[in-house]
């Protein structure tokens, strides 16, 4: 077999071996040396208790900021608390455990294109007046709240000579 990883063939000798196949015949016909086995076999033991503690204190954090760190937030708790480790793997935990922070709700987008009447441009960039209030701007800002609430707050101003 040239295909595969030795991780992955020493999975798949294992597997044959519990329906009763000879080891030194899968070693010879996979090709992987009796060492390689019994190391990767071992090591994919070691690894599976590592990300199983990992996952209990993922978890810990997890429901602690109830539910809402995400990938990023968890990663530097991890290493705020001494844990070295790197952020793909707190990624492929949290996915595969079915953790997932929330996410903030998408803006409101009012924009329509152009809807009602648009007043002609009468001052033309010219500000410049002969006497103070003759000339009269203003600014519309939309502010958002988090109930869903919209509020225009519009502050006229005037250029005094």
């Amino acid at each position: 077999m040239g295909c595969g990883t030795q991780g992955e063939k020493a999975a798949i000798i294992k597997e044959l071996r519990e329906k009763g196949y000879q080891l030194k015949y899968l070693l010879k016909a996979i090709g992987v040396s009796k060492s390689t086995y019994y190391f990767e076999i071992n090591k994919s033991d070691v690894v599976a208790d590592r990300n199983e503690e990992l996952l209990i204190v993922i978890r810990e954090i997890f429901e602690k900021n109830k539910h809402r760190y995400g990938v990023r937030r968890i990663y530097h708790e991890l290493l705020n608390r001494g844990y070295h480790i790197n952020h793909k793997r707190v990624q492929r935990l949290m996915h595969e455990a079915g953790l997932a922070g929330k996410r903030p709700k998408e803006k409101y987008h009012s924009y329509k294109g152009e809807v009602g009447k648009i007043a002609d441009n009468v001052i033309n960039r010219d500000f410049s007046t002969t006497a103070p209030l003759q000339k009269w701007t203003t600014d519309v800002s939309q502010f958002n709240f988090s109930w869903g609430e919209m509020l225009y707050l519009s502050s006229a101003g005037y250029e005094y000579e």
